[in-house]
């Protein structure tokens, strides 16, 4: 009898310690490696009014910043399934995540439970990241297209034919007279257009010499932008005209950040610079990465923090480009960081979601999913949401219990 207690009581352990260890792989292998989760089993997605980041770097000039906290641990909420890579940033507005996908389609998922709500496909990949505003989602598509869709529904409401691959995500601005929303998107066919946002008219256009693969930042009546021509052109969203051009060294792929009359971006010859507008030039350069720089930056109060391809994320100071900390990851970093709080969230191409302590770079959480994660996070009152290679939309966010404590 007692062996038989003592072989039950063993059989149980055994059973228990299996179950924990599963428990922790779930974090531990990529999407198709695990057991589906059910509605039953997800913690709760508590939606506070204001979780919004409805756009590329949560605003138009292009910060990477987000306001509240993120928890020093997140639990996995939901993943939502394309039927492609997921290089497209996720965007959050009003309970919906707008996110596109390699399979040509742009989707809105409900934030609670990760549901498709809709989708609309175009004719090609959408690798570029949408913008939300005035109950409209733009995205651009590689099929040259700029669309508008209505935000609750998905219905085209028209679209705008460019000569070229669009990859950057939209901006937007006011008409001199703020009676108008004018958006703004790069092409490959070299070109910044500007057109109304309720018709998809034509407003200005402004010719560079090569690719524009970044998004176009706004602010203080410009928007400033870098190119494959190796420059950083700020023109004025009021008609298109040149402001200024800064010589960039090399080609710029990332997109830049607009603060205080100065630009922040990385180049493709391993520099990462700031640039003063009104002085027409670049005030200092960051090389200590040696690699070239996709990542686009978010900037601080004193830092920049930005993803290298030497595997690593870099924090310099806003003053003068020395370096703060830098962070290894085990894979290029063209995923663009968010700083919320005190805290960093970002991707890696080898396949992790890293969350970094702002002051000292330390890691502080991070979540496997097995795959490149080359978009960029959404942040929003403590939830992330970013997409993977692997073809899925993850959200991650504090328990129920932790989110209340805090509000």
């Amino acid at each position: 009898m007692r062996v038989a207690v003592k072989i039950g009581l063993a059989v149980a352990i055994v059973v228990g310690v299996c179950a924990v260890v599963a428990a922790l792989m779930i974090g531990r292998f990529g999407a198709d490696d695990r057991a589906e989760d059910t509605a039953d089993s997800r913690p709760e997605v508590l939606i506070v009014e204001g979780d919004s980041w409805p756009m590329f770097r949560g605003g138009q000039r292009l910060l990477g910043r987000a306001s509240g906290a993120l928890a020093d641990s997140l639990v996995f909420f939901w993943k939502f399934k394309t039927n492609g890579e997921v290089r497209s940033s996720p965007v959050i507005e009003d309970g919906l995540v707008y996110v596109g996908s390699s399979d040509a389609n742009v989707y809105a998922i409900d934030l609670r439970n990760g549901q498709q709500v809709w989708a609309y496909q175009t004719a090609d990949a959408v690798e570029a990241t949408p913008c939300v505003v005035g109950g409209s989602v733009f995205v651009g598509s590689s099929d040259n297209f700029l669309y508008a869709l209505d935000a609750k529904d998905g219905s085209l409401k028209w679209k705008y034919e460019t000569e070229g691959e669009i990859l950057g995500a939209t901006n937007w601005t006011h008409s001199s007279n703020s009676e108008q929303i004018l958006i703004l998107v790069g092409s490959y066919d070299n070109k910044l257009y500007c057109v109304d946002s309720a018709d998809g008219e034509l407003v200005w256009m402004y010719e560079t010499d090569s690719y524009i693969n970044g998004s176009p930042a706004v602010g203080e009546g410009k928007t400033a932008f870098g190119g494959c021509d190796a420059l950083i052109h700020v023109v004025s969203v009021a008609d298109g005209g040149e402001v200024t051009q800064i010589d960039a060294g090399s080609y710029i792929a990332a997109s830049a950040a607009l603060l205080d009359g100065q630009v922040y971006v990385g180049n493709y010859d391993n520099a990462f610079i700031k640039a003063d507008i009104a002085a027409g030039k670049i005030m200092w350069e960051y090389t200590e990465g040696d690699c070239p720089f996709f990542s686009s930056p978010a900037v601080g109060e004193s830092v920049v923090v930005f993803g290298g391809r030497d595997n690593r994320v870099h924090c310099v100071n806003r003053d003068d480009g020395t370096v703060v900390w830098t962070f290894l990851t085990q894979g290029e970093v063209d995923s663009s960081p968010v700083i919320c709080g005190d805290k960093v969230i970002v991707g890696s191409e080898d396949g992790r979601v890293y969350m970094i302590r702002l002051s000292d770079g330390t890691e502080v959480w991070s979540y496997e999913i097995g795959q490149a994660v080359m978009s960029s996070p959404a942040v929003a009152n403590g939830l992330v949401v970013v997409g993977s290679d692997d073809g899925y939309v993850y959200a991650f966010g504090a328990t129920r219990q932790d989110r209340d404590a805090d509000l």
